[in-house]
């Protein structure tokens, strides 16, 4: 059980930390580590989405599918190795500063700020603590479970164990084969690490997100930070209005595609927007790589559900038309729309598969 943890938290905060340093020269402000690790896991889910669809399609084994993902692991880890090699040593590590200045009011910023650490603290434990009935489990963790255990992938009844027929909707957006994924190279029971360990990862990637976002809005963090990311806690904790609401799923139902969707890719796609648009105020250039995040972040939100597809392509073009509009630089929608262009593809293979 130790050691299955250990090697859970290498494989879903260590390794995607490394990965994420392709992306570094997007995001420059304070928390760079928290972006690499965030950016870093969008490639890693990208990568798992176009290498297990396609083998789904064709019916393959599940260790085809993890043999290849390790491969494009290690091309990863190359890239990033080959990325640092080319740049100075100083790039690598935190900018050394003389002094720091004080900040006004600095006992209520660190309160505020101790304030959100025990919030998060409790969510996280009652995330591990307590088990949520919900009816999708019987479905979603059946599935990595057969996963984990038959070695195919959908291609058993998860209520019954028995053969059946390709499902698209569920084909197309195998979020819990990534699962299956973890629970089979950290040995972890698939309920265990669905349930208990990935919950704990999710919430806190939200968070992180958010505080990502909230740098775009309080750079200048005396206070309003903090302030903003309390206010976010309390929104979650008291969202439980609906059994459909975004904090519900973020906390009941964590592990389940849907809840990531929602949680987690569209509020990164809302961030990677504050970035483009700062950019394109200042009128500085593009990096390719935030390019390549919203083309990660596309097709991440395919493989979470299958309205993925449809959602990130309204989010993305409507938003980017408007913000090409606004500030006149219309050369972004072209490669804007190339980033979305997975999600078409996925979209009419679904259709087709219907």
């Amino acid at each position: 059980m130790v050691l299955g943890l250990f090697i859970f938290s290498l494989i879903i905060i260590v390794l995607p930390a490394l990965v994420g340093d392709i992306c570094s020269p997007v995001y420059k402000g304070s928390g760079k580590w928290v972006f690499r690790w965030v950016s870093g896991q969008f490639l890693l889910w990208a990568g798992f989405q176009l290498i297990a669809v396609p083998l789904i399609l064709r019916q393959q084994g599940f260790g085809l599918v993890v043999l290849l993902y390790w491969f494009y692991i290690a091309a990863l880890l190359l890239l990033t190795l080959g990325i640092r090699m080319r740049r100075k040593a100083y790039d690598l590590l935190p900018p050394v500063s003389a002094g720091r200045k004080k900040e006004k009011n600095a006992w209520l910023h660190h309160s505020l700020w101790f304030g959100f650490w025990m919030l998060l603290v409790l969510q996280l434990v009652q995330a591990v603590r307590l088990a949520y009935a919900d009816g999708d489990d019987a479905f979603y963790v059946s599935i990595t479970t057969t996963t984990v255990n038959a070695g195919t992938m959908y291609m058993k009844d998860p209520y019954t164990g028995l053969a059946t027929t390709f499902n698209a909707r569920y084909g197309l957006a195998p979020f819990p084969v990534w699962c299956a994924f973890l629970a089979k190279m950290t040995g972890l029971h698939p309920a265990t690490m669905t349930q208990v360990a990935l919950p704990v990862v999710l919430i806190g990637m939200t968070y992180a997100i958010f505080y990502l976002i909230g740098n775009r809005l309080f750079p200048e963090k005396n206070g309003q930070l903090p302030l903003f990311m309390m206010f976010t806690q309390l929104l979650v904790l008291y969202g439980g209005y609906s059994f459909s609401s975004a904090a519900n799923f973020m906390l009941a139902r964590t592990q389940q595609g849907k809840s990531v969707l929602g949680n987690v890719v569209i509020p990164f796609l809302l961030f990677l927007f504050f970035v483009l648009m700062r950019r394109l105020q200042k009128n500085e250039e593009v990096p390719k790589e935030l390019f390549l995040l919203f083309a990660a972040a596309a097709v991440t939100g395919c493989m979470c559900t299958s309205l993925g597809a449809l959602l990130v392509c309204v989010f993305v073009g409507v938003t980017g038309l408007v913000g090409s509009i606004m500030y006149r630089r219309f050369r972004v929608v072209l490669p804007l729309a190339i980033c979305v262009s997975p999600c078409l593809i996925f979209a009419f293979v679904y259709l087709v598969l219907k």
